[in-house]
C-alpha cells in the first residue's frame, strides 16, 4: 500500500512540475474563471460617428467580459473585406467554425477561382454565433448584434488566427470592430482553445502597415479602450485610419521562431554531488528497451495524431471534419492507454513504468503546445492536463509486472481507467 501511494504523490508531483506549475505560473490566461459584468456598459464613440459599440463580445447577450475588441477599422466595411479577403492577399480564409464547436460545412463566399493557400474554399461562416453590442445613437435603442464575417488563417487541427468583424450599425459612420485571437485544436476536448488576442493583434496590425497606401505610422496607431482582463489582453487597441484610401491586397505573412539552449550538462556538473551520480547511474541502468518502446508509442500517438488530422483536412477532400475528428478521436481516448498497458504490461517495476509513461505525456503535451504557439492556458484545461499526465501513469504502474502477479485487475489499474473514463467523457460532455 505505501508503496501505491508513493506511486500517485510522484505522478501528481511530476503533472503538477511539469504541465500545473508552468501553466498556472506563466500563462496569463490561467486566471481567468469568472469574467467580470458590467450592468451600464461604456461605450466605445468617434467624434464623426453616431455609433458607438462595447469593448468586448460574448458568446451570449450579456455584459460578461469575455474577448475583448482589440483592432478597430475606420472605413468602409466592404473596403475592410476587401482588405483581408483578396484573392492573393496571403493565406487568409473564410471563417466556418468557431473556437468551441466544430461545424465544418461551408458554403460559397468568393468565385470559385478564389481558393486558400492549403486548397479550400472560401466559405461562409457557420459556426456558433458570437454577440457585439451596439449602440446606434440619439434617438435609438442598443442591440446585440452578430458578426458580419469571420475570418482564419491556418489549419483546423492545427493552430489558425481567427478574426471576426462587425461593421457600425449606421451606413455613414465608417468603422469596423474587430476580435482577432489565436486557437488551436484540442484533441482531448474535440475543440478548439483560445491561446490569446495580442499575437493576433499584432498580426493584424502588421497586415494593414503593409498596405502601399499607408505611408505613415500615423495610420496605424493605438487606444485605450479600457477592455483589459480576459486572456493575455492589455485595454489597448489597434486603430486604423483607412477613411479615402484606395485599397490593394494585403498580404499576411506568420513566421514562428524558437530558439533552444542545451545548458544542462553544465548545470548537473555543478550542482550533482557524487552520491546524487551514484543514484542517477542506478536508475540508468535500469532503462530497457521497453522504456524506450513506451516513450516512443506515447509522443507517436499523440503527435502522429495532430500531424494525420493536419493531412487529411489539406489533402483529403471527401473527409469531412466530423470524419476526420471519429477517426483520429479514438486514438487518443483508446489507443494511448491500451497502447501504454500492453508495453508496460513487459515492465517489472510500477515506478519506473508510471514514470515513463507520466514524463512521456507531459512532454508530448508540450511539443504539441509549442508547435502550435500555445502560450496561453485557461484553468480547466491545465487541470484536465494534470488529470490525464496522472492516470496514463496509473495505467502503466498498474499494468507491470510486480502489480499484476496476483491479478491483472489491480487497484492502480482500475483507478486508473476509471479516472481516464470520467475526464474524457466529462470533459465531452461539459463537465470538465
Amino acid at each position: 500500500m505505501r508503496r501505491k501511494i508513493l506511486i500517485v504523490l510522484v505522478l501528481i508531483g511530476i503533472a503538477f512540475v511539469f504541465i500545473g506549475g508552468p501553466s498556472l505560473f506563466a500563462s496569463p490566461s490561467t486566471s481567468d474563471v469568472a469574467p467580470e459584468e458590467d450592468e451600464a456598459p461604456d461605450l466605445v464613440t468617434f467624434d464623426d460617428s453616431e455609433s458607438g459599440f462595447w469593448a468586448f463580445m460574448n458568446s451570449a447577450q450579456s455584459f460578461e467580459k469575455r474577448s475583448p475588441i482589440n483592432v478597430i477599422v475606420r472605413g468602409d466595411s466592404g473596403d475592410v473585406i476587401q482588405a483581408l479577403s483578396e484573392e492573393g492577399n496571403g493565406e487568409w480564409e473564410e471563417m466556418s467554425e468557431n473556437e468551441t464547436d466544430a461545424e465544418p460545412e461551408t458554403y460559397s463566399f468568393l468565385s470559385e477561382e478564389q481558393h486558400h493557400a492549403t486548397g479550400l474554399e472560401w466559405g461562409e461562416a457557420a459556426g456558433t454565433t458570437r454577440y457585439a453590442w451596439v449602440d446606434p445613437g440619439p434617438n435609438e435603442s442598443g442591440y446585440w448584434m452578430t458578426e458580419t464575417l469571420q475570418l482564419d488563417n491556418g489549419d483546423y487541427y492545427g493552430h489558425r488566427m481567427h478574426i471576426r468583424l462587425y461593421e457600425a450599425p449606421n451606413e455613414n459612420d465608417n468603422w469596423v470592430a474587430m476580435q482577432g485571437h489565436t486557437e488551436h485544436f484540442d484533441w482531448f476536448t474535440l475543440r478548439h482553445r483560445v491561446d490569446g488576442v495580442e499575437s493576433a493583434q499584432l498580426a493584424i496590425e502588421r497586415d494593414f502597415m503593409s498596405l502601399p497606401s499607408i505611408d505613415n505610422r500615423s495610420d496605424v496607431t493605438r487606444i485605450n479602450i479600457e477592455n483589459s482582463g480576459p486572456s493575455d489582453a492589455d485595454g489597448w487597441a489597434t486603430l486604423v485610419d483607412l477613411v479615402g484610401m484606395i485599397l490593394l491586397p494585403v498580404g499576411m505573412g506568420l513566421t514562428m521562431a524558437s530558439q533552444f539552449g542545451d545548458r544542462t550538462t553544465s548545470v548537473l556538473n555543478r550542482h550533482l554531488t557524487r552520491v546524487d551520480r551514484k543514484r542517477i547511474a542506478v536508475v540508468t541502468d535500469r532503462i530497457e528497451a521497453r522504456h524506450l518502446m513506451l516513450a516512443a508509442t506515447i509522443l507517436t500517438l499523440f503527435l502522429g495524431v495532430r500531424i494525420i488530422g493536419v493531412v487529411l483536412e489539406r489533402h483529403v477532400d471527401f473527409l469531412s471534419m466530423h470524419m476526420i475528428a471519429a477517426l483520429l478521436y479514438p486514438i487518443i481516448a483508446i489507443g494511448i492507454p491500451v497502447a501504454t498497458y500492453a508495453i508496460a504490461h513487459g515492465l517489472e517495476r510500477r515506478m519506473d513504468a508510471a514514470i515513463t509513461a507520466s514524463l512521456t505525456l507531459a512532454v508530448a503535451i508540450w511539443i504539441d503546445y509549442g508547435a502550435m504557439g500555445v502560450d496561453s492556458l485557461p484553468i480547466d484545461v491545465v487541470v484536465q492536463r494534470m488529470f490525464v499526465v496522472v492516470t496514463i501513469g496509473l495505467i502503466a504502474a498498474g499494468a507491470a509486472r510486480r502489480a499484476t502477479r496476483d491479478t491483472h485487475w489491480n487497484s492502480l489499474l482500475l483507478t486508473g481507467v476509471l479516472i481516464w473514463v470520467l475526464v474524457l467523457g466529462g470533459t465531452l460532455f461539459g463537465y470538465f
